[in-house]
């Protein structure tokens, strides 16, 4: 996983809308939360919060994007369904995941799987990781990263 002082990776991702270019954003704080799947309890509820401040993260010069391994379609659906305001890039055929150290091997009931680790990286205006919130619980998380953004 990405660690505090490491160069955020040069990646593109298709959001539901237009692709994300972290180049594009050069000289901004940014946000990037992973979260394991669109339109499940946690995801959306980290999503809604992360929305809701999405003015508060603007007048801070921070870009907030949530990713999960979902289609562009499925986050459409899922921006729709709940009224999203954050972008939300959609990592299904590529490795972002993997980049920043978030996919990763869980279980449920015994079983092994890849999924998702729910992370969150705040990444400062010069393009390096600022903070990390590893196995992010939701409740409340949304504006403890903005607390953080302001702060940088």
């Amino acid at each position: 996983m990405l660690e505090t002082g490491m160069a955020v990776p040069q990646f593109v991702v298709p959001t539901d809308k237009d692709d994300f270019n972290v180049a594009d954003h050069h000289g901004k704080k940014m946000v990037v939360f992973f979260f394991p799947r669109a339109d499940t309890s946690g995801c959306t509820k980290e999503s809604i919060a992360f929305s809701e401040l999405m003015d508060d993260f603007a007048a801070t010069n921070c870009v907030v994007i949530g990713i999960s391994k979902d289609t562009p379609a499925k986050q459409a659906k899922f921006r729709e369904k709940y009224g999203l305001t954050c972008l939300l890039g959609a990592d299904h055929e590529s490795d972002v995941c993997e980049q920043f150290g978030v996919w990763v091997e869980k279980s449920m009931y015994g079983k092994k799987y890849m999924g998702i680790q729910r992370a969150s990286f705040l990444i400062d205006a010069s393009g390096n990781v600022a903070e990390v919130w590893p196995k992010v619980k939701v409740d409340g998380h949304a504006t403890a990263v903005l607390e953080a953004a302001r702060a940088l």
